[in-house]
C-alpha cells in the first residue's frame, strides 16, 4: 500500500510539475530579475548620473523646485518632488498633467539636453508585472495562482516520493544522462526548498483577494477593496481635505523636509503637495520605499503630513520598531517577505540566487521528463504520443532558453526603439512577448537539440554584447558607472555578462551532447 501511495504521489508530482513548469520557469525567472527592479529601471532610463549631489544646498534646491512648480503648474491638483537617491541623480518634478522636469541637485537649475534625457520605459516594473499576472490582467492573476498551487503540490509530493532526498543532495554524477538530470533536480530542489515553500505561499497570500473576489464584494461592495484592506491592516485612511479653498502661501519646504526626516528617522525621498496654493494644502514627505536600514520586517514605509499653510504636523507614519507584533501585522510581514523589503542588498542577493536555483529546479524537472520518455515511452497518449512529446520538447526550449532570450531582448528593445516614441514603454513589452512567441515557433520547426543550442547561444551573445550596445546608443558604459559610484547600474551589466557566460557554457555543453561527446 505504501508503494501504491508513492506511485500516486509520483504521478501527481510529474504532471503537476510538467504542466505548470513551463509557466513557472517564466514566473520565477522574471520574479528573480524583479528583485533588482530599481537598478534595472535606472539602467533602462539611461539618465546621466549627476555627481556630487550631496555637495549642494538642499534648501536652495527645494526652494528652486517650489518656484519652478508655482510658475509652471500653479493650478495643478498636486506637485511631486523626487529627491536624489543613494546614487545621486537629478531632482525630478512631476505635476498633474506635466513633467518630469529635472533639476540639478547642486544648483537647482533646470537640466536641459543630454543631462535631462530619460527614456520612457516600464523598466524593471515589467518583470514584476509579468511575474504576478503575465501582462494579462485578471486571467493572468488566475493562471499564476493555478501554477503556484500546482507548484505547492509538486513540492509536497516531491518530498514524499524521494526516499533519500537529503542523501541525494550530496550526490552528483555528471555525464550520466538521466541520472545526472535527476541529481541536478534533487540538489537544486533541496538547497532552495525552504525558500521555495516561503515564496510560493506568500505569493498566494499576497493576491488572495484576486482569487476570492466574490466574498469580498459581497461584504464590502464592488469598490470596497481599499476599505477592506485598511480594516484588515488596522490602519486609518490618510488625512484628506476637501478640495478648493481660498488662495494661500505654502510653508517653506526647506523647513518641513528636515523636520519630517527627524520624525521618521529616515531620509526623505519624495515630497507630495496636495492642492498647492490653496487653504486646504497638505504637504506629505515620504521616506524610502525600500529602506535597507529598517529595523523591522513589517511597516517599513514612513511618511509625515503637514498642513501646507501653517506647517503644523497632522499625521506621522513611522515603523513600529519597539511595539510587539500583532495579528494585524501578519499580512504586512507576508508582503515584506515576498517583496524582500528587509535585510538590504545582501538579502536581495540571497533572494536572487535562491530564485535562480528555483528556476533551475523547475527547468531540470521538465527536461528530466523528456529524457526519461526518450529512453522509455509510457505511451500515455496512444498514437499521438510521439507528437505530444515533440510539442513538450518545444515548450521546454521556449520556457527555459526562450524566456531568457526574451528577457535580454527586452533590454535591447529599450536601447534600439526610437527615444521619441510616445508608446515606447508599451513597445518594449510587446517586443518581449513577441520574441518569446518567436522562440516557441523556432523550437517547433527546428530539431529540438539544435533549437536548444541556437537559443542558448543567441541569449549568450546578446548578454555579452549588452554593455557594447549601451555604449553605442547612449555613450554610457560600465567604467563610467563604476567611476561615478553607480554600482546599481554597473551591477546590471555585470550580471548580464555573468548570464552570458553561463548561457554560453550551457550552449557548448548541449552541443557536445548533440554530437555524442561525453
Amino acid at each position: 500500500m505504501k508503494d501504491g501511495f508513492r506511485q500516486q504521489m509520483s504521478w501527481l508530482h510529474t504532471w503537476c510539475g510538467l504542466t505548470a513548469g513551463w509557466v513557472l520557469c517564466a514566473i520565477f525567472l522574471t520574479g528573480t530579475l524583479a528583485v533588482f527592479r530599481q537598478p534595472i529601471t535606472q539602467w533602462m532610463e539611461a539618465r546621466p548620473v549627476v555627481q556630487d549631489a550631496a555637495a549642494g544646498d538642499r534648501a536652495a534646491v527645494l526652494r528652486a523646485a517650489t518656484t519652478h512648480l508655482a510658475a509652471n503648474a500653479g493650478k495643478a491638483r498636486f506637485w511631486r518632488i523626487e529627491l536624489p537617491g543613494e546614487n545621486g541623480g537629478p531632482v525630478l518634478l512631476v505635476w498633474q498633467g506635466g513633467g518630469p522636469v529635472a533639476l540639478n541637485p547642486v544648483t537647482g537649475a533646470p537640466l536641459t539636453g543630454e543631462q535631462a534625457a530619460s527614456r520612457k520605459t516600464e523598466g524593471g516594473r515589467h518583470f514584476m508585472s509579468f511575474h504576478y499576472m503575465l501582462q494579462a490582467d485578471t486571467p493572468g492573476y488566475w493562471l499564476v495562482g493555478w501554477a503556484s498551487m500546482c507548484m505547492l503540490v509538486a513540492l509536497v509530493t516531491g518530498v514524499v516520493v524521494h526516499k533519500r532526498i537529503f542523501k541525494d543532495f550530496f550526490t552528483f554524477r555528471p555525464g550520466k544522462g538521466q541520472r545526472s538530470w535527476l541529481d541536478a533536480h534533487n540538489a537544486t530542489a533541496v538547497l532552495a526548498l525552504p525558500f521555495l515553500f516561503m515564496i510560493v505561499y506568500t505569493g498566494l497570500t499576497f493576491f488572495y483577494t484576486s482569487y476570492m473576489l466574490w466574498p469580498l464584494q459581497a461584504v464590502y461592495g464592488q469598490d470596497g477593496y481599499q476599505r477592506y484592506q485598511l480594516e484588515l491592516d488596522g490602519k486609518q485612511a490618510s488625512v484628506r481635505r476637501p478640495r478648493g479653498g481660498a488662495p494661500a502661501a505654502m510653508q517653506d519646504l526647506a523647513l518641513l523636509v528636515p523636520q519630517a526626516e527627524s520624525l521618521m528617522a529616515r531620509p526623505a525621498r519624495r515630497v507630495l503637495v496636495e492642492q498647492p496654493g490653496r487653504a486646504g494644502m497638505v504637504v506629505r514627505v515620504f521616506g524610502p520605499a525600500d529602506d535597507h536600514r529598517a529595523a523591522t520586517i513589517a511597516n517599513t514605509l514612513s511618511s509625515v503630513a503637514f498642513d501646507g499653510v501653517t506647517g503644523a504636523v497632522i499625521e506621522v507614519k513611522a515603523p513600529k520598531v519597539d511595539q510587539p507584533t500583532t495579528s494585524a501585522d501578519v499580512h504586512e510581514v507576508l508582503k515584506a517577505l515576498h517583496l524582500v523589503r528587509f535585510g538590504g542588498w545582501s538579502m536581495k542577493w540571497l533572494y536572487f540566487i535562491s530564485g535562480l536555483l528555483g528556476t533551475a529546479m523547475m527547468a531540470t524537472g521538465t527536461i528530466l521528463f523528456c529524457v526519461k520518455r526518450r529512453k522509455k515511452s509510457e505511451q500515455e497518449f496512444g498514437r499521438a504520443t510521439a507528437g505530444v512529446y515533440r510539442v513538450i520538447e518545444a515548450l521546454n526550449v521556449a520556457a527555459i532558453a526562450g524566456i531568457a532570450l526574451a528577457c535580454i531582448g527586452y533590454f535591447y528593445a529599450n536601447r534600439l526603439l526610437p527615444v521619441e516614441w510616445s508608446d515606447r514603454a508599451l513597445w518594449e513589452i510587446r517586443a518581449f512577448l513577441w520574441l518569446w512567441l518567436a522562440t516557441l515557433l523556432h523550437a517547433l520547426v527546428r530539431p529540438f537539440m539544435r533549437a536548444w543550442v541556437e537559443q542558448l547561444a543567441a541569449g549568450a551573445v546578446l548578454c555579452l554584447l549588452l554593455p557594447l550596445l549601451n555604449y553605442l546608443t547612449t555613450g554610457q558604459h560600465l567604467l563610467a558607472y563604476a567611476t561615478a559610484g553607480d554600482w546599481q547600474r554597473a551591477g546590471v551589466e555585470l550580471v548580464a555578462l555573468g548570464f552570458g557566460v553561463m548561457l554560453a557554457v550551457m550552449a557548448r555543453r548541449v552541443q557536445q551532447v548533440r554530437k555524442g561527446k561525453p
